[in-house]
């Protein structure tokens, strides 16, 4: 059942639970996250960065993403994450993606927000949703690196008026979280959650939330964050599976083989994500 991610947020916004966003990049990634949703009878998004197109290739990976959908008993969204480029956006929508993020925080707020309603035009003219981001998350996301001195969380009044001008379905904003792996502990800026969810009304979105502790991200999603994005713990999960697997069975050469261990650890990680995000038998 391919949605779009609007359709998915709106309810998770009014009920109270968060949607897992998860990264792909092969098919045993996208059969793991549906698995786990179908079992979990949760929604779910499928998102593919520009790297994770750019490995996979966008006909290959748009293909197995719709067909997952389609097929799923679960609503489901296909959506790009972290799209930089106004081409790569355009060319996401034309291979069926049913929600887009359009990423402009490098710009300054007025630029951001003319560079948003650009996609929007487009966009919303074919049914597809936008995910926009304001504010800088630190770390690193495939080819998008932010150190962590230019890392700068989101102003409510500046999201404020970047909803009123861009009519944007859904926004990511930096509260603390960053990209790939923490070498401490997360510290998440709750009351700034309150407040931006207080000040506008468009769902929200908790990018780099691997490694953030499940009471953490508990908290969050009960202060109005409706979208979580995880890619590095599925990585993990997926690394693990591989080298156990190798580790104790150092001749065995089928790809088929040394892949099942992973793709049911990366289960095993998502079904754990979406019970903390409350998502269970939401679909």
């Amino acid at each position: 059942m391919l949605v779009t991610g609007k359709e998915l947020l709106l309810d998770a916004q009014k009920k109270g639970y968060a949607v897992g966003a998860f990264n792909i990049n092969n098919m045993e990634i996208i059969q793991a996250i549906i698995e786990a949703a179908e079992e979990s009878n949760s929604p779910v998004i499928l998102q593919a960065s520009q790297g994770g197109i750019k490995y996979a290739g966008i006909e290959y990976i748009s293909a197995l993403g719709k067909l997952a959908a389609r097929n799923a008993k679960v609503p489901v969204a296909l959506h790009l994450d972290h799209g930089t480029d106004f081409d790569q956006v355009m060319l996401c929508i034309r291979h069926g993606f049913s929600s887009v993020m359009i990423d402009g925080s490098r710009f300054p707020l007025e630029e951001n927000i003319a560079y948003t309603k650009k996609v929007i035009e487009v966009a919303k003219a074919v049914g597809v949703s936008v995910e926009a981001e304001l504010g800088k998350i630190g770390g690193t996301e495939d080819h998008i690196t932010v150190d962590e001195k230019d890392a700068t969380f989101t102003d409510p009044q500046e999201a404020l008026r970047f909803v009123n001008e861009t009519d944007v379905d859904f926004l990511a904003i930096a509260v603390g979280t960053a990209h790939g792996v923490y070498k401490g502990e997360p510290k998440l800026d709750f009351d700034r959650i309150k407040t931006i969810r207080e000040t506008i009304s468009v769902p929200l979105v908790l990018h780099g939330s691997s490694g953030v502790s499940e009471d953490a991200l508990k908290k969050a999603i009960s202060l109005g964050i409706s979208k979580i994005n995880i890619d590095t713990d599925l990585r993990i999960a997926f690394a693990e599976g591989v080298k156990n697997f190798i580790k104790d069975n150092p001749d065995n050469i089928d790809p088929r083989k040394i892949l099942a261990p992973a793709k049911e650890q990366m289960k095993a990680k998502i079904k754990e994500k979406m019970e903390i995000f409350g998502s269970v038998n939401k679909a």
